[in-house]
């Protein structure tokens, strides 16, 4: 391609190629290309409009916009200018990535939506349960899904600085915009308050913000949403079920009998509110001598085959042992580095278990119950 052959048209074309980080589509597609411009010395000059002045990812948008254009050939300069979205424009926008939708909807409760929900729950803390989560979702998202996780433990959120999450939700009208870290989109109480204070807020409170997390919060075409539950059996856990009903449950426990009995308590959970348990993980299941390699059963042994077993009984239902996750420091320092271990040592005996536990949940179909089915009664 020469100067002569370098037209508006093939700049539009390779700007196509140019993903919007918040919004994971192309940026011609959300009408944020205001105008393209050429001289006769092939120095090409491009406005690009922004959701809000403030947008976190200016600078990657503006490497973006570069690269993708400056590889074309007969291209001697790049220029990039940035502008921001009209009133007019972002409610363009918000309609546009709705599909038309109802505002105040939540896609995963609609009949027709093939999102599978698991809200990741526990009976007590300090069982590891943030920890499975960040994992089976780098997993996920490692294996080609489109991946969300909501961070549903408002008082003891951890998830933003376990998945690396330093950038801030981004609005667009009454739309936020989740930060994305390792192809996962991800929102947290966290990311509301000033450095490490407090979550103060009484219980009704806990439901206006997790509704507000699955309406406002644009999730996009999500495979999978895994929502990180607080421990117990409480507010958010039955605001949870009301919300997205066809939410499914998996468990966390240790192998240790006290927290296993009371894991059985939150699986149990799902026989009030109707909801189908997945399955059990058990955490922290045995721990490798780092010296002779003899396996230790620190917390005992056998406590999630007896949750699961337990729960089986108590629903009625099969409820299966997804699996054992040994005890792994890695696993501990992944999370306070932001970078699960699925991603770093993805052959260790804990991450091999863990991504194990994420194709079984992954290849699960959506359940039938409360989805349209299109038939139509023939007539006789």
């Amino acid at each position: 391609m020469t100067t002569a052959e370098l037209t508006v048209e093939t700049v539009h074309t390779a700007l196509a190629a140019v993903i919007d980080p918040e919004i994971r589509r192309p940026i011609t597609e959300l009408g944020m290309v205001s105008d393209v411009s050429i001289d006769a010395h092939g120095r090409v000059r491009v406005v690009v409009l922004l959701t809000v002045s403030g947008c976190p990812m200016r600078e990657q948008i503006t490497r973006d916009v570069t690269a993708a254009v400056g590889r074309l050939s007969g291209v001697s300069a790049v220029v990039v200018e940035l502008d921001v979205m009209s009133d007019d424009q972002r409610r363009a926008l918000q309609q546009q990535l709705r599909g038309g939708a109802p505002v105040r909807e939540i896609p995963f409760a609609r009949p027709d939506s093939l999102t599978r929900v698991y809200a990741i729950a526990s009976g007590k803390g300090g069982v590891g349960k943030s920890t499975v989560t960040v994992n089976l979702a780098a997993a996920m998202a490692g294996a080609g899904l489109a991946v969300g996780v909501l961070d549903a433990d408002v008082y003891g959120h951890s998830l933003p600085r376990m998945l690396g999450v330093t950038d801030l939700p981004t609005k667009v009208e009454d739309m936020i915009m989740p930060p994305v870290a390792h192809g996962i989109r991800v929102i947290s109480a966290g990311m509301l308050t000033r450095g490490n204070a407090p979550v103060a807020m009484r219980g009704p409170m806990l439901h206006k913000i997790l509704e507000k997390f699955l309406v406002d919060v644009f999730w996009g075409d999500l495979d999978v949403l895994l929502v990180d539950m607080p421990p117990g059996t409480g507010d958010v856990a039955i605001s949870a079920a009301q919300l997205v009903p066809s939410t499914e449950i998996v468990v966390v426990t240790t192998p240790q009998l006290a927290a296993s009995e009371v894991a059985e308590r939150a699986g149990a959970m799902a026989t009030l509110t109707h909801q189908h348990l997945a399955g059990v993980v058990e955490n922290m299941a045995v721990l490798a001598c780092p010296h002779c390699g003899e396996l230790i059963d620190v917390f005992g042994s056998g406590g999630g085959a007896t949750t699961a077993a337990t729960l089986e009984r108590l629903t009625g239902a099969p409820v299966p042992l997804l699996g054992s996750v040994p005890i792994d420091v890695r696993l501990r320092e992944g999370g306070d580095r932001g970078r699960p271990l699925v991603l770093d040592d993805p052959d260790a005996p804990a991450a091999k278990e863990l991504r194990s536990i994420a194709e079984r949940l992954s290849a699960r179909p959506r359940g039938l119950v409360g989805r349209p089915l299109g038939l139509q009664p023939v007539a006789g």
